[in-house]
């Protein structure tokens, strides 16, 4: 086609970890892992590979995502998203519930998705390989059949999944335990078939620093799978912390119609030294095929941020708006709350233009369901900000905004009142303390406040305005280090939210925000 660009890494910024794609036709579509946060799965669009459109949440529904008392690194585990015959298939684990290992369905990817089948079956991160008789088969992780030796000593399944029943039936049969000897966590397995061959793509080595794929084939599901003796075929474990990006893995292939394979895979950007406030991220890599094995990255063999594009039409996307204003129905797409949001507590009908948070009983601290509607950062320098209203009844009534990693480590910057005045708050909570950073009283009741927080690599700086023009800081170069999964552990990346509570008493006090702005700085 020679219409070839070059584009940057990441193609998805910020907290889109476990990516899966599958293509139809001239369209692709791409899931991506969301954990505790509602909803879940959100599900993109694209027909170049490089520029995707969100255009739902698979996961939309209570009944599909129950989150109660998730922590902030349960729930959905990698999402693997197939099509068949007119159907597209997601299949996930949800680790926090009696689902398990599950499958929804929908005829559109924009949903609406079916109600969940769940499966029954042992381990996480399940995928479906559809083959050229027509069977499915569920390929999963978990400990060895024969003994597990240490935590993390997995052996890779295959058993076949009768679509009809959405039951598991036949032998289960070990495929492979991974490339290296006495490995951690072989994972993320999908099963692709190429020239007769039967090949298994996989993650191993756990998924930070020595994250690493691998890959293994055979000429049957039912016998056992040889690795490539090139294994991994792709890491940047050997490049040293200090490298660019990092923990590199989890992927997933297609072939485009003109015969060119591309992979996607996540991995993370550090900065400020080894911290990975974004999380982990989704990068594309080229991929060919030699002596029938795939190599990843040819000539280079490492995930670059400036790369040739693929070689199809450029697709246009709207980007995401810098600024939400509320003016209608539901929230966009990329918003998300913290676990199943109780519907009470939220409203974009009660004010006009507004988006109204309910002070609730439960904090960010809590495994509970505090009134938090955010999106993810995705950028190392950004500026966010709202302009709200807000009318305490009392002393224990706060709202404003969070930067928020998970219950044991984020940032608030709350308005409140002492009675007599607006009292500005910026708090910090980092593993079992929670601190005052700050606290100042206004001259008097400020009804209307503006409230910003800018980020400069690791500097936070916490900022308000009581005319929407002029601002003052009230703490600067917070710590931003402590926001992220090498501080805390886990698996999420950061973010961004609107944020009110009662700090655990009932209250009908309600916040309203007319605005949300988060930029790139």
């Amino acid at each position: 086609m020679n219409n070839r660009y070059f584009y940057q890494n990441p193609v998805l910024s910020g907290f889109y970890p476990d990516p899966s794609m599958c293509r139809v036709g001239d369209d692709y579509y791409l899931a991506a892992s969301t954990f505790a946060y509602f909803p879940g799965v959100p599900i993109f669009h694209s027909r170049d590979l490089v520029h995707w459109e969100q255009i739902g949440n698979i996961l939309d529904r209570p009944s599909q995502l129950p989150l109660k008392n998730a922590g902030v690194s349960q729930g959905i585990f990698a999402p693997t998203l197939r099509y068949h015959e007119g159907t597209f298939y997601m299949i996930t684990t949800n680790v926090s519930s009696a689902l398990g290992n599950f499958i929804v369905t929908a005829k559109d990817p924009a949903g609406p998705w079916s109600e969940p089948y769940s499966l029954g079956s042992e381990g996480i991160d399940p995928s479906l390989f559809f083959d050229d008789d027509g069977k499915c088969y569920y390929c999963g992780t978990k400990p060895r059949r024969e003994g597990a030796r240490y935590f993390g000593d997995n052996e890779i399944y295959i058993q076949e999944l009768d679509l009809d029943t959405m039951k598991l039936v036949g032998e289960s049969y070990p495929a492979w335990h991974g490339a290296l000897r006495d490995v951690e966590w072989p994972e993320g397995p999908h099963i692709y078939k190429k020239d007769g061959w039967y090949y298994l793509l996989i993650s191993e080595a756990g998924t930070a620093h020595d994250h690493a794929i691998s890959i293994a084939r055979s000429k049957s599901l039912s016998e056992p799978f040889e690795g490539c003796k090139a294994n991994p075929i792709m890491t940047h474990r050997h490049l040293g912390l200090a490298y660019p990006i990092v923990n590199v893995g989890h992927p997933d292939i297609v072939e485009t119609k003109n015969g060119e394979w591309w992979m996607i895979l996540l991995a993370s950007r550090p900065y400020g030294g080894y911290y990975r406030n974004l999380g982990r991220e989704t990068f594309l890599v080229p991929m060919a095929w030699e002596n029938g094995w795939p190599i990843v990255s040819p000539g280079k063999g490492i995930v670059e941020t400036t790369l040739e594009a693929p070689d199809l039409p450029l697709y246009f996307t709207e980007p995401v708006p810098a600024t939400e204003h509320f003016d209608r129905e539901s929230l966009p797409l990329h918003f998300m709350y913290l676990r199943n949001p109780v519907t009470e507590n939220y409203s974009l009908t009660d004010k006009k233009g507004y988006l109204a948070l309910r002070c609730a009983k439960d904090n960010l601290s809590s495994s509970g369901n505090p009134s938090y509607v955010c999106q993810r950062q995705r950028d190392f320098n950004f500026r966010f900000e709202t302009a709200m209203e807000f009318s305490p009844a009392s002393e224990r009534d706060q709202a404003g905004i969070a930067i928020f990693q998970c219950e044991n480590s984020n940032y608030q910057f709350l308005a409140g009142t002492d009675g007599s005045t607006t009292v500005l708050s910026v708090i910090r909570t980092w593993k079992d303390e929670t601190t005052l950073l700050e606290s100042i009283s206004l001259e008097s009741i400020c009804r209307r406040l503006t409230l910003r927080l800018e980020a400069h690599l690791q500097d936070l700086s916490f900022q308000y305005s009581t005319d929407g023009k002029t601002y003052s800081t009230i703490v600067d170069h917070a710590e931003g280090r402590i926001l992220c999964t090498d501080a805390t552990g886990g698996f999420v990346g950061n973010t961004l939210g609107v944020y009110a509570t009662s700090n655990g008493e009932d209250s009908d006090t309600f916040a309203y925000f007319d605005r949300i702005t988060y930029i790139g700085i």
